[in-house]
């Protein structure tokens, strides 16, 4: 039995680390558009969709603090602590208040497949919108602070209304494969 114990808990370790590689190499990724944007959140939502919350916690923990630690993890090869400070690391620290609302999504009992579902995708809107609001509020601070007061509305125009649709579309896209790769592999 405790074999077995010891075989569940490398494998989520693995799975653990492997995830947050995977949100370090989609941080790195970055689309040209109006608003560049990278697939960072794509890898959060698939993290949390294969994890679970609290596994998936732990991987957005672990490369956030990789690259607090200097490793460049984030956008552009950026590590360190300035990245976390600067004007956009509210949004990256929000992905832990987005796998938080995620796990306690989880919470809530279901008796079905589809309601599951249903709440996973809530789930990950709600997150989202957390992590949003964290991430505008942390923005407007540094913001105000080294250039002078801003509007919400010109941050909101800034650093949310760009990617509303596309997160929603990565939202659909790591939905679409993740069940599919559970369909395949037992995790």
């Amino acid at each position: 039995m405790e074999n077995n114990s010891s075989r569940t808990k490398t494998k989520e370790l693995v799975l653990t680390a492997l995830m947050a590689v995977l949100i370090t190499v989609c941080s790195w990724i970055q689309i040209p558009a109006a608003v560049p944007f990278t697939l960072q959140t794509f890898a959060v939502f698939v993290a949390l969709e294969l994890l679970g919350g609290r596994n998936g916690l732990l991987s957005v923990t672990v490369y956030i603090l990789l690259g607090l630690m200097g490793v460049p993890v984030f956008s552009g090869f950026k590590g360190g602590a300035g990245v976390l400070l600067g004007t956009t690391g509210g949004y990256i620290i929000g992905f832990i208040f987005l796998a938080l609302v995620y796990w306690l999504f989880e919470k809530i009992p279901t008796g079905s497949k589809r309601l599951r579902l249903m709440l996973n995708i809530l789930a990950l809107i709600a997150g989202t919108a957390v992590c949003y609001a964290f991430g505008t509020v942390w923005f407007m601070h540094v913001y105000t602070a080294q250039n002078g007061a801003v509007e919400l509305a010109k941050v909101l125009k800034w650093c949310v209304t760009p990617f509303i649709l596309i997160d929603l579309a990565k939202m659909a896209a790591s939905l679409l494969l993740t069940s599919r790769i559970k369909k395949y592999v037992n995790i």
